[in-house]
């Protein structure tokens, strides 16, 4: 049997399940996931292996109504990973159905991704509903767009995803793997890093504060007994944010380095030493460095 290998994006509104799927399809943690919306900000791709094929899933920021540049720079990163794919997965949760956001990323798929890309509809969270819903929310959704097929599962639980795996698999294009067998994901280690401490400080801090800041990997260095060390700099926008980083007798942030350590040493298989710092930077949304540090375009004149 031949050899296949493609590209397969992950698009829908956020919090349909993206990152949840994606780290179901490739059995380990690459995409961060928390109950806020808008998590996901720049394109990972984790690989996944069935049979003789490598599936590349690129999971995409969540598509939305944007309003600040770093909106904009999410949702121009989400089109050109559909257009880019071999495959397009179009997520949507079963018990929210046809809202006005799966409106608006219906009329976009026409615009954005060529006809040659073919796009499935996955129908996510399937437990949420009654059998009669989800064949009505198919019919109706299949009668909005041309979809290649329709598939009904629960990334969470994971029902129906070894059979649309299975069916991904068989659909890529045939010719050589992309990557190494053993590697589940195509993103610098700093920037993985830099991910994992901002799910949990997302999982920490509460309405707007995790949309105002960033993470970035300032340092890592191997040490000669194995272990690494990495230094971390979170930039917020305002000094009374600072302080809530830090929570009182900076329990808050030693709480979110403690998790953030425990993971990324589970995620690298070695002692990890990590330190972080907490910087104030009122303009970081604006500034270019920030964008190319979090993999995603920073459009001029935005």
């Amino acid at each position: 049997m031949s050899a296949r290998c493609g590209f397969v994006a992950l698009i829908g509104e956020p919090n349909a399940g993206k990152s949840t799927l994606l780290n179901r399809m490739v059995g380990a943690k690459v995409s961060i996931v928390t109950h806020k919306v808008q998590t996901t900000r720049a394109r990972i791709r984790g690989i996944a292996l069935e049979g003789n094929s490598q599936i590349v899933f690129v999971d995409t920021p969540g598509l939305f109504r944007p309003r600040r540049r770093l909106d904009r720079a999410m949702v121009s990163a989400a089109w050109s990973g559909a257009a880019d794919a071999d495959l397009v997965l179009f997520l949507v949760e079963a018990h929210r159905g046809v809202s006005e956001g799966v409106k608006a990323i219906l009329d976009g798929l026409s615009a954005h991704v060529p006809s040659t890309v073919r796009v499935s509809l996955v129908i996510n969270k399937i437990d949420k509903v009654k059998p009669e819903k989800l064949l009505q929310l198919a019919n109706e959704l299949n009668n909005l767009y041309n979809f290649e097929n329709t598939f009904m599962v629960s990334a969470e639980k994971g029902h129906g995803v070894d059979s649309l795996k299975t069916h991904i698999a068989n659909a890529l294009p045939e010719g050589p793997w992309h990557y190494p067998e053993d590697q589940i994901a195509d993103a610098p280690l700093r920037q993985i890093a830099a991910e994992i401490t901002r799910e949990k400080l997302t999982l920490r801090l509460h309405q707007e504060l995790p949309y105002q800041l960033t993470v970035e990997t300032e340092n890592w260095q191997e040490r000669k007994d194995g272990s690494v060390r990495v230094d971390q700099m979170i930039y917020v926008m305002r000094s009374g944010h600072k302080g809530i980083l830090l929570g009182p007798k900076g329990a808050t942030i030693k709480g979110v380095s403690m998790e953030a350590r425990q993971e990324l040493s589970e995620f690298l298989g070695r002692k990890v030493h990590l330190f972080l710092q907490v910087k104030v930077r009122p303009n970081w949304l604006e500034e270019r460095e920030r964008y190319s540090e979090m993999g995603l375009d920073f459009k001029d004149g935005d």
